[in-house]
């Protein structure tokens, strides 16, 4: 498929005059979570609610993070998610899960997410 960026705004989901614009962030299908760096997510005040999390990671490393609640916005779309607090090293990432909740998916061809269609009711 190739690999792309997007860029994405993330609320504070019981504040949402507190955000953080994200420029870039790899749209990364094969990752089940969207990972923003621990700075901003602190910065715009996300709490932690997991900590100690296991995340395996591609090169088969396994990891622990935190995680919190918060709105992601791409363009028009918004969902509320879980995010990951990304640590120094870690890439920003944007992963299937907000995708799902964003009801967007990945256009290949063109390097670009696009608009899923209606969601099924059942």
């Amino acid at each position: 498929m190739g690999t792309f960026y997007s860029r994405c705004i993330v609320q504070n989901h019981s504040d949402r005059t507190r955000s953080v614009r994200i420029p870039k962030l790899l749209v990364d299908t094969g990752s089940e979570y969207t990972w923003i760096p621990e700075a901003l997510l602190r910065r715009i005040g996300v709490a932690l609610e997991k900590k100690d999390v296991p995340f395996v990671m591609a090169n088969g490393h396994q990891i622990t993070r935190s995680v919190g609640f918060a709105i992601v916005r791409v363009d028009e779309f918004f969902t509320i998610d879980e995010v990951v607090f990304a640590e120094k090293g870690d890439l920003a990432l944007l992963g299937a899960r907000s995708l799902e909740g964003l009801n967007l998916v990945v256009d290949a061809r063109r390097k670009k997410l696009v608009a899923a269609g209606p969601v099924p009711a059942a």
